[in-house]
């Protein structure tokens, strides 16, 4: 609390004659919507003219995050996304048309992409997001839909390309902010930035550390980012990047109905005994070269290593592993053509690594463990698994586009191949091998047609595939070790059709209709005798996702600004066919999910809202509205139809709608400008639940933070 009114004096302090600065949310925001790039598609074309759907999330969006750690927070406004932030820190959840709903940890089917450099695995599995100090972000592409044609498995829900921010104008500059608030949370971020001749540099380093919400909730995180542009001729442009991430978030699982009501902020009896946490220590080296070869013909290569280390305990055993995972991407384009017509073309290919020393020590407890954040847990010298996992994958694709005046056509095709073998380290004498490739070739085609600034029409067919990830393959229910050889891809075909426009500089919007039919879609279950963190995979037949996205921005006055982003969502199971495996009772504690079933964590409507004033150039103040209906938590059949017991099975998780707002103040001090604010999250002190899972357990459910406040101040120089 005392923070907290340390920056409420501050605001009040400030004297009005300080000089005015240009506010982040004056007119001209929507009007350099027209003007923006979209690099996301592999080929650059105009927002206006994008044949497929596109949210574009820019500083002023950013600027407006309340603790800044997390996209929750960055992607508020962006619909047809779900994001459930679990442990009140890093640690998320995120879906896109209800692809990836079902991921126990990192992200699925959604590509990631950071200043060029993707995230995912050759499985197209992304770990975390650890690597992005969202206070250093300068735009975010947002592509919702099957782009399984341009970036494989990884892109089969969506993509999410991030940039962040370059060096300043000036030889040296920068600024520190610090945040504070509830919760003990505390972030700090120092960036060093600037530009000499024919190169511009920008460093970041920043510490987060807070309790959550709940007990054994507590995180802390440290980030280094190290990026530099080099310009040694017109015609080149090459791009260095290292960044360093080292995270740590104990995990108080979920609770059942019946700890629900006695302390929704308990942690699961498991958590603390067993000291439950994730800990990731991560190391990026990337290089990025674009060459200009002449008009016509450019070059961009890009070559990365990634050397890493995890490890996550449980009541059941503590995994340790080490990655290495080096890539290369190559991509040739030509431009050929007039002002009436031009024709790009681009073939290109990514080829990925990845190598996986994996083991597992059956862990015990110690009921006399004191809280605290620490990575002691008790672990035996019972050996569960010891083994090798070495993934590469290649995909080759080719890209047409033409623009013809006010249309505007986007072909492309792409073949992969996904290759996973593992070796058990435990049967030394006879050491056995198993593998498992997957073969998929994906398309698209898209068009537009820019009928007036006002309307474009837009398009869209687009196949998407999601291979089993190294979690799931090695998440095997029949033993600690080896693969889940009954896995097979799910594969999915999406129609889109949608529209956007601008009406000068007060109004931008898009709305999108989109149904995509899934095979071979995912289910979750648990074994007997695992832990609550072994959770398995299964395919469990075909689903059929509906939906509606709509967003616009909206200048009321000069000085008020309004966006809103919304989602119908209907995803439901249509058929199953599932592999005899799966309903052995002797394994599995679930029953697979039957036509008609919602698919789990899918709320029918999702809204946020967020209304930004100006008072004056200097101040400003904004109010939000979230609002998500109810959803289906099990894909278990039985416990969806009600037949369980219902003290441990409830179905439908109700929803909710929290208010947020915030006030913040430009401000100059001497020769140093910068900003203070202050941010209320669930300013109503709504009881809500932020998660849930179709655990087979019952431990569903993970309740939300109530009121929050934080305070922070920038400074630049």
């Amino acid at each position: 609390m005392k923070n907290i009114l340390f920056f409420i004096i501050i605001l009040l302090s400030i004297n009005s004659s300080l000089k005015a600065q240009k506010s982040n949310l004056d007119s001209t925001n929507i009007a350099l919507l027209d003007e923006i790039i979209v690099s996301a598609n592999r080929l650059p074309v105009s927002l206006k003219q994008n044949p497929g759907n596109i949210s574009i999330v820019n500083e002023s969006t950013l600027s407006l995050m309340p603790r800044a750690i997390a996209i929750d927070e960055a992607l508020r406004l962006v619909p047809g996304i779900r994001i459930d932030n679990q442990n009140d820190g890093e640690r998320v959840h995120i879906s896109i048309r209800g692809q990836g709903i079902l991921t126990e940890r990192g992200l699925r089917g959604i590509g990631v992409i950071i200043d060029g450099i993707p995230l995912n695995d050759p499985s197209g599995f992304a770990p975390d997001l650890y690597d992005i100090d969202w206070g250093t972000v300068k735009n975010i592409e947002v592509l919702r839909g099957p782009y399984a044609s341009l970036y494989g498995g990884s892109g089969a829900g969506g993509v999410l390309y991030i940039t962040t921010q370059n060096g300043n104008a000036k030889p040296f500059g920068g600024f520190i902010s610090q945040t504070a608030g509830s919760n003990a949370f505390a972030k700090t971020l120092i960036q060093l930035n600037g530009k000499n001749k024919n190169m511009d540099y920008r460093i970041s380093v920043s510490r987060t550390r807070g309790n959550g919400s709940r007990d054994h909730q507590s995180y802390w995180g440290n980030i280094l980012y190290e990026k530099i542009n080099f310009y040694p001729t017109k015609k080149i442009k090459i791009t260095q990047i290292v960044s360093h991430s080292d995270y740590f978030q104990q995990n108080p699982e979920g609770l059942n109905l019946q700890q629900l009501r006695e302390n929704p902020k308990q942690a699961n009896p498991d958590a603390r005994p067993f000291n439950e946490y994730q800990k990731t220590n991560r190391t990026t080296l990337g290089l990025i070269g674009k060459f200009s070869i002449n008009k016509k013909q450019d070059l961009q290569l890009t070559a990365y290593l990634r050397p890493w280390r995890y490890k996550e305990t449980s009541n059941k055993a503590a995994e340790y592993s080490s990655y290495a995972s080096p890539g290369i991407n190559m991509q040739y384009n030509v431009h050929l053509g007039n002002s009436k017509i031009m024709n790009n073309l681009s073939i290109g290919g990514d080829f990925k690594w990845q190598n996986i020393n994996m083991f597992k020590l059956k862990s015990a407890a110690n009921p006399n463990r004191k809280e605290s954040i620490d990575e002691t847990n008790l672990e035996t010298d019972t050996l569960l698994a010891n083994q090798i996992v070495s993934q590469n994958s290649v995909g080759v694709y080719f890209i047409y586009q033409m623009e013809m005046r006010k249309f505007n056509f986007t072909g492309s095709i792409r073949y992969d191949a996904i290759n996973n073998r593992l070796t058990d380290k435990m049967m030394a004498l006879n050491t056995p091998t198993m593998s498992k490739i997957f073969y998929q070739t994906s398309a698209r085609l898209g068009i537009s047609y820019n009928f007036n600034d006002a309307f474009t029409g837009f398009v869209n067919w687009s196949q998407g595939y999601i291979p089993p990830s190294t979690e799931e393959l090695a998440n095997n229910p029949v033993a600690y070790y080896g693969f889940n050889t009954h896995l097979v891809s799910a594969t999915s075909n999406s129609t889109e059709i949608g529209f956007r426009g601008f009406a000068g500089n007060k109004f931008y919007y898009e709305i999108t209709g989109f149904v995509m039919y899934t095979e071979n879609d995912f289910f979750r279950f648990k074994q007997r005798g695992r832990g609550n963190q072994e959770v398995f995979y299964g395919n469990a037949g075909n689903s059929v996702r509906k939906g509606i996205e709509i967003y616009f921005m909206y200048q009321i006055l000069k000085n008020l600004n309004l966006q809103l982003a919304y989602t119908y969502a209907n995803y439901k199971y249509t058929s199953a066919t599932i592999d005899p495996v799966y309903t052995d009772t002797t394994y599995v504690l679930t029953t697979p999910p039957a036509p008609g079933q919602w698919l789990p964590n899918s709320p029918k409507h999702q809204l946020y809202a967020e209304a930004v004033y100006s008072i004056n150039k200097n101040l400003k103040v904004n109010f939000a509205v979230e609002y998500q209906s109810k959803w289906a938590i099990y894909t278990d059949a039985n416990a969806y139809a009600g037949k369980l017991n219902p003290l441990t099975y409830q179905n439908w998780q109700k929803g909710f709608t929290l208010f947020h707002a915030g006030i913040s103040y430009l401000l100059k001090i001497g020769k140093f400008k910068g900003e203070c604010s202050i941010f209320t999250r669930n300013f109503t002190n709504v009881e809500y639940m932020a998660f849930t899972e179709p655990d087979p357990d019952g431990n569903s459910y993970q309740p939300g933070s109530d009121r929050e406040i934080f305070g922070s101040i920038k400074m630049n120089f």
